[in-house]
């Protein structure tokens, strides 16, 4: 009669799917014999039932459900499947049947994971991102191509100016990774909406996720040639009071970001009054300072191609020296797929060297007054 044995904890346990208790005892005294010859260790337990395997025969249900979840919506989540809308609400139904517990409040709009869906969600994504990695050690040598798929969320400003060459390195490197790339100003829910990781700007608040720090980015106050013709150059932090200042306005506090400011070795905060203020996405102020409307602060790498360029030059130059941190943010609960891990580490360590590399040293741009 088959059966199985398993050490559990340094305990042989025998594993089998029983029918009736005659069945039973007859591996018992099976097992007694062997305990008798030494053949297994006297510390030993015994599994007998009817039921002792658990099943898996619902793990499309829970690929279902991750989709949706992850796209948002039952359409999208049915073409990434190659499936229908109702065959997936059905499958999903199924799941919380079985669960005995709602993961997800469906509208005619919108899908909105419940508590219970959301810690659901986590648990579950761990789950097949290791059977993932096991098959992928199964299939592949060392040393094979590394496969995967990879969600992230970053703001506009890394999305548009850092990024595309750190992802060009990458991708030449793991050509077989595919990465979904989200480029929003929106501090997404990883969780909720099936993020593996995210890039955020500033320092970033307990939140029960893991931060990695990309990168402390230096800031820089400019203003088209044009504009400074015109209005004249501001010598001091207390002049930028009678300029057209360009501010922009934090999505999370509704409040204008303040300016950061070294001046004398004293760090200032100073925040920008304007009657231009730019709301969802930085670069605007860019582009309104571009074109004479202003002075803004941004980061050195948006603005460094457009001072070589003698589009926009320095402002206050001594009061230089401040920056903000640019961080990879990821749940710690669950366990990264193999190729979330490999970018995380690319995009920490060899990614911005590539980018640094790129963009080479910046070149100054005088106005005369």
């Amino acid at each position: 009669m088959p059966f199985g044995l398993a050490i559990r904890g340094g305990v042989w346990e025998l594993t089998r799917n029983l029918v009736s208790t005659r069945q039973g005892e007859g591996l018992k005294h099976f097992i007694d014999a062997k305990i008798e010859d030494k053949a297994v260790p006297k510390k030993l337990t015994y599994s007998l039932g009817v039921k002792m395997g658990r099943r898996f025969d619902h793990l499309g249900d829970v690929e279902a459900f991750i989709t949706v979840a992850e796209k948002g919506s039952m359409t999208e989540g049915a073409v990434t499947l190659s499936t229908t809308p109702s065959v997936l609400s059905r499958a999903i139904t199924r799941l919380e049947a079985r669960l005995g517990a709602q993961l997800m409040r469906r509208t005619t709009r919108r899908l909105r994971l419940t508590d219970e869906g959301r810690a659901y969600l986590e648990q579950a994504r761990a789950a097949f991102s290791m059977i993932d990695d096991a098959e992928r050690a199964i299939q592949g040598p060392t040393g094979a191509s590394l496969t995967g798929h990879v969600r992230i969320s970053v703001p506009t400003t890394y999305g548009h100016y850092r990024l595309p060459a750190m992802l060009d390195r990458f991708t030449q490197i793991h050509p077989e990774v595919q990465v979904e790339l989200s480029i929003t100003n929106r501090n997404v829910d990883l969780v909720a909406e099936g993020y593996d990781l995210a890039i955020r700007l500033g320092p970033f608040p307990d939140s029960g996720l893991v931060a990695r720090k990309l990168e402390d980015a230096p800031l820089r106050l400019v203003a088209s040639p044009h504009y400074l013709e015109r209005a004249g150059v501001p010598r001091s932090v207390e002049d930028l009071a009678t300029h057209q200042c360009l501010p922009f306005v934090m999505p999370s506090t509704g409040r204008c970001a303040p300016w950061l400011f070294r001046v004398e070795g004293r760090d200032v905060d100073w925040t920008p009054p304007g009657r231009i203020r730019v709301f969802d996405d930085v670069l605007g102020v860019v582009s309104l300072a571009e074109n004479g409307l202003g002075i803004c602060q941004t980061y050195d790498f948006i603005v460094r191609g457009r001072i070589e360029q003698g589009r926009l030059v320095d402002v206050l130059e001594h009061a230089r020296g401040r920056s903000r941190p640019f961080s990879l943010i990821f749940a710690p609960h669950r366990r990264l797929s193999a190729a979330t891990r490999t970018l995380i580490d690319f995009l920490a360590s060899d990614g911005l060297g590539t980018c640094l590399a790129l963009s080479g040293p910046g070149r100054r741009t005088s106005v005369k007054v």
